[in-house]
C-alpha cells in the first residue's frame, strides 16, 4: 500500500511544502523538532484540513483532488492524539463498543477480546475513565482507535504527555500492537528512542518540508542521522530473545552473535525483540577478551570509519550475522589498533538496553 501527499500550505511565517510517495509497510514515524510541520501534514492526510490544491492518495483510493475531498469519516483512519479524547460518561468497555459498533460487520477485522488482550486492558472493561492512569486512558484510545478496523493508524505523539514511567509501561503495549494488528501505522514523534524501538521507515522533515524517507536500518547506518542528534551514534540489534539462565541473565541474538541481556523483560523465550546499544558503549580490541568483567563481547569486521565530529571516530561494524554495531573511539584509537575497513575485532559492549 502507498501513501501520496502533495500539499503546500503557507501560514504565516510558516510554509508547508511535501510533495513524497509512501510505502506503507508495519509502522512509518514522521520525526523531526517541534514545529517542523509533522502533525499539521498528519492532520492532512486524516481529512482534518483541507487545503487548497492538496492531493491526497492512499492506495488507489483519492482522498483529495481538485474540488474532490474525502472526509475523515469515510478514510476509514483511526486516530490517537497526545491527549485522550474518551468519552467521560461511558466506562473503558463502552469507549471501545463506541466506534465497533458503528463499523459495517462485514469491515470488522478485530474483536474486543483480541484488542484487550493485545493492549492488556482486559481487567479495565468495567472502569470508568477517571479512574484510569494516563497510560491506561492511551491504551484504552489505542484500543477504541484499532476497534474502528482502520485501513490506516494516525498516532500523534501518544507519549508526549506521559511521564518516563508511564511511557515505559505503553511502550511494550505499542510495539505489540505495531507488530499483531496488521494495520499499517505512521507515528508522530520528536523521540529518537520510540523510532529506534517501534519504527520500520523514518520521515525526516524540517522546517516544513521532507528532508528523506529511508528504512529504519538505512537511518541508523549513516553517522548524520539527525536520530543522533542528542544520545550520539546507535545501534539497534534485532534477534531472539531466549530463557531465563540461573544466573538471571538472558541470551540475545544468533548463536555465533550472541549478547546476554540482565534484565530481559517478561518476553517469552524465542520472541524477536531489539535491543539498542550507544556507541559510546561500545569500546574495540584486537584480541579475544575471555576473561574480563564486561559479558557482552563480539566478533566484528571493520566495515567503515566516519569522523561525524572532531576527536571522535564512529566505527561501523558487522557482526557475524551481518547486523551494524557501532563503536565510538578516539582517533588515536584508530591508529593504535591500525584499523581499517576489512579488519576483524573484537567489540566489547558495557551496555545493553531492551528496547521490545
Amino acid at each position: 500500500m502507498t501513501l501520496s501527499v502533495r500539499v503546500r500550505l503557507d501560514r504565516g511565517s510558516f510554509t508547508l511544502d511535501v510533495d513524497i510517495n509512501l510505502p506503507l509497510e508495519g509502522v512509518t514515524s514522521l520525526f523531526g523538532r517541534s514545529g517542523c510541520g509533522k502533525t499539521t501534514l498528519l492532520r492532512i492526510i486524516a481529512g482534518l484540513e483541507k487545503v487548497r490544491g492538496a492531493e491526497v492518495r492512499f492506495g488507489q483510493r483519492v482522498w483529495q483532488q481538485g474540488r474532490q475531498f474525502m472526509p475523515l469519516h469515510r478514510r476509514r483512519i483511526g486516530l490517537v492524539f497526545q491527549e485522550h479524547s474518551l468519552l467521560q460518561h461511558l466506562s473503558v468497555r463502552g469507549n471501545l463498543l463506541y466506534g465497533y459498533n458503528r463499523t459495517p460487520r462485514e469491515a470488522r477485522r478485530l474483536q474486543l477480546r483480541e484488542a484487550t488482550d493485545m493492549l492488556g486492558i482486559d481487567d479495565l472493561l468495567d472502569r470508568p475513565i477517571d479512574q484510569l492512569s494516563g497510560g491506561q486512558r492511551q491504551r484504552v484510545s489505542l484500543g477504541r482507535a484499532l476497534l474502528t478496523s482502520p485501513q490506516l493508524l494516525l498516532l500523534d505523539e501518544p507519549m508526549a504527555a506521559l511521564d518516563t514511567q508511564t511511557k515505559r509501561e505503553i511502550m511494550p503495549f505499542l510495539s505489540r500492537m505495531a507488530s499483531e494488528a496488521g494495520v499499517p501505522i505512521m507515528l508522530v514523534t520528536h523521540a529518537p528512542d520510540e523510532v529506534e524501538r517501534l519504527a520500520d521507515r523514518v520521515v525526516f522533515m524540517r522546517d516544513g518540508q521532507v528532508e528523506c524517507s529511508e528504512p529504519l536500518r538505512q537511518a541508523l547506518a549513516r553517522p548524520d542521522s539527525p536520530l543522533f542528534a542528542e544520545e550520539g551514534a546507535v545501534s539497534v540489534l534485532e534477534g531472539p530473545l531466549g530463557p531465563v539462565n540461573e544466573h538471571g541473565l538472558r541470551p540475545f541474538g544468533a548463536e555465533t552473535a550472541r549478547l546476554w541481556l540482565p534484565n530481559g523483560g517478561a518476553e517469552p523465550a524465542g520472541q524477536a525483540i531489539r535491543v539498542r546499544i550507544l556507541a559510546r558503549d561500545v569500546s574495540l580490541a584486537l584480541d579475544d577478551p575471555r576473561r574480563i568483567s564486561i559479558q557482552n563481547h563480539l566478533k566484528v569486521r571493520v566495515e567503515r570509519i566516519d569522523t561525524p565530529r572532531a576527536g571522535r571516530c564512529v566505527v561501523a561494524t558487522r557482526t557475524a550475522d551481518r547486523q551494524l554495531l557501532l563503536a565510538e573511539v578516539t582517533p588515536w584509537a584508530v591508529d593504535q589498533l591500525a584499523l581499517e575497513p576489512g579488519a576483524d575485532v573484537y567489540a566489547l559492549i558495557k551496555s545493553v538496553a531492551l528496547v521490545n
